[in-house]
């Protein structure tokens, strides 16, 4: 039987064209995300590490001595700490630690590798706040999960520690759109389709090609990789990005976990306070956590 919330959402985002622009989608994101609200017992701390806002979230599960860095979606053109304002606290709860949103800068404005040079001094910092490297983990969803990958891979060809795992929400993270899902689940995905995703990917890349291992961490060399968790819906045009994304990293050696949930969407716990697949998934994710602090 078809899962009734996501039935909902679904006919939620049927009723709202996609806007065009960077503007418009950023509002609408962000409208999307003020109207879930904030959680009653979630405490707010807004900050800046380089001039990049970034807002810590803190609830009463959380153990201070556990952090996580989550890295918004959107496409590199949308998303922001507010939009995703919901998926950082729940996260934090369902990990007992607390999380610290990036509002990194965006494209077109802000190409590769603006993203990236927002997301290091990010990781640094968490350091200087006395955190150890494995106490801490690293996630994002669709933009966020391929830049979850480049700073992973950053961080290890600087020689740099890692952090002790990462999750990784339907990540966007071959921008050559290649993968087959494109194709045969272009008619049941509500939400990315290929040109839109060209579209995005020529913003980002800024002139490189879509197949670089910088901009499309899928072609990258993934050995040394902490553990990751990959969450996808089965109903999304990026579902071979997240299964071959598990395939090369597990030929790597790199201990990865692939969960395929029926019915749901792209970016699913984004809907956390209304679809029950997204709760469990982010409960999940959270034990997948705690399991991998130091």
């Amino acid at each position: 039987m078809p899962d009734a919330d996501i039935a909902a959402i679904r006919a939620l985002l049927a009723g709202q064209p996609r806007p065009i622009g960077p503007a418009e989608r950023r509002q609408r994101l962000d409208e999307f995300g003020g109207s879930l609200g904030i959680p009653q017992d979630a405490r707010l701390e807004p900050i800046e590490i380089g001039g990049v806002p970034a807002e810590w979230s803190t609830t009463p599960e959380a153990d201070a001595s556990h952090a996580i860095l989550y890295l918004h979606g959107g496409g590199y053109m949308a998303g922001s700490i507010v939009s995703h304002r919901y998926v950082a606290v729940e996260i934090g709860r369902a990990a007992r630690a607390r999380t610290l949103a990036l509002g990194y800068r965006l494209a077109p404005e802000h190409p590769y590798p603006a993203q990236l040079q927002d997301a290091l001094p990010a990781w640094q910092y968490l350091q200087d706040q006395g955190l150890a490297p494995g106490s801490i983990a690293v996630g994002g969803d669709s933009a966020g999960g391929n830049l979850t990958l480049a700073l992973l891979l950053a961080l290890r060809a600087r020689g740099l520690a890692l952090p002790c795992c990462g999750w990784l929400i339907s990540p966007w993270s071959d921008l050559t759109a290649s993968g087959a899902t494109m194709e045969t689940k272009a008619g049941v995905d509500p939400m990315i389709q290929k040109p839109y995703l060209q579209e995005l990917a020529q913003a980002f890349a800024g002139g490189r090609d879509f197949a670089d291992p910088l901009v499309s961490p899928q072609h990258a060399d993934l050995a040394g990789l902490p553990p990751l968790l990959i969450q996808v819906g089965s109903d999304e045009t990026l579902l071979d990005d997240a299964v071959g994304l598990a395939g090369r990293a597990g030929a790597a050696r790199v201990p990865v976990t692939l969960e395929v949930w029926p019915d749901m969407i792209h970016a699913f716990p984004m809907f956390f306070p209304r679809v029950a697949a997204s709760r469990r998934a982010t409960a999940g994710a959270g034990a997948f956590m705690r399991r991998h602090f130091a």
